[in-house]
């Protein structure tokens, strides 16, 4: 169902800054968001950002890239990149920022990754504990524990490349605002004035994926944030393009492992 959105610019934690010091390698931070809120594109300088949301799903913009996240998930910000969050519903968001230097070989770019249901808890923990801490303390142990949780992370395939040149754009803002266009590779190459070989090119280029793997990422994506507003499988399946309920539970199956009514269980 719709829902208005609301733009916020960011807030302790959220904006350049973050209230604690290099004697703290990692700390949490909770905020409860209503349904529709936009928090405005951020950075953070000095620290990693590890974004969940314990309730509701999150859309963010990172770098060059969008990534849905649902309540199982979460997304890895590293230092310094730019991020546009967005949310889908009620969110309740747990932010952890950490120290590049307590982590070894952490993801150089933005990334999904799954919650397990162990950090789930940590994270939900951590929400108690305010930075400044002692290393040898319960909390200290508590972070502790949460640095070589995320070490163990899989990343997780929740993200939509976007394009810089112009004629990939133009297909990726078709694909955003009507998702079940069945517009074949031809027909793209008739409208931008090109040969398929060039949109095939820049696909494999700019996306590091085919015209087709492309096309069926932005159309799951968009499936999740359907299926988050509680939509039915049915209907969202048809509107994005798909021949029959089971081709799209199939398709999303073999793309994240789970069928869509277990996805944000």
């Amino acid at each position: 169902m719709p829902y208005r959105k609301r733009d916020i610019a960011p807030s302790v934690g959220e904006g350049k800054r973050l209230p604690a010091g290099p004697e703290t390698p990692v700390f949490c931070r909770a905020r409860e968001y209503p349904a529709g809120t936009i928090i405005a594109l951020h950075h953070h300088p000095d620290r990693h950002q590890l974004v969940y949301a314990e309730t509701g799903v999150l859309v963010v913009q990172a770098g060059a890239g969008r990534w849905v996240v649902p309540s199982t998930r979460a997304i890895w910000i590293p230092a310094g990149m730019g991020h546009k969050v967005s949310c889908i519903g009620a969110v309740g968001m747990r932010s952890l920022y950490i120290l590049p230097q307590v982590i070894a070989h952490p993801p150089a770019s933005a990334s999904t990754v799954s919650v397990t249901p162990l950090l789930a808890a940590l994270i939900h923990a951590a929400m108690e504990v305010p930075p400044p801490y002692r290393p040898d303390s319960r909390d200290g142990r508590l972070m502790q524990l949460i640095l070589d949780e995320l070490q163990m992370l899989p990343v997780l395939p929740l993200h939509l490349p976007q394009p810089t040149d112009p004629r990939l754009q133009a297909i990726g803002r078709q694909l955003e605002s009507m998702p079940d266009d069945p517009s074949t590779l031809q027909d793209w190459a008739g409208r931008l004035g090109v040969d398929v070989k060039t949109i095939q090119r820049l696909c494999a280029r700019e996306l590091g994926m085919t015209f087709g793997q492309w096309r069926q990422q932005a159309r799951l994506l968009r499936a999740l944030e359907q299926l988050a507003h509680g939509e039915k499988v049915i209907d969202v399946a048809l509107a994005l393009g798909y021949a029959s309920p089971s081709a799209f539970t199939a398709m999303f199956k073999k793309r994240f492992g789970q069928l869509p009514s277990q996805f944000f269980h």
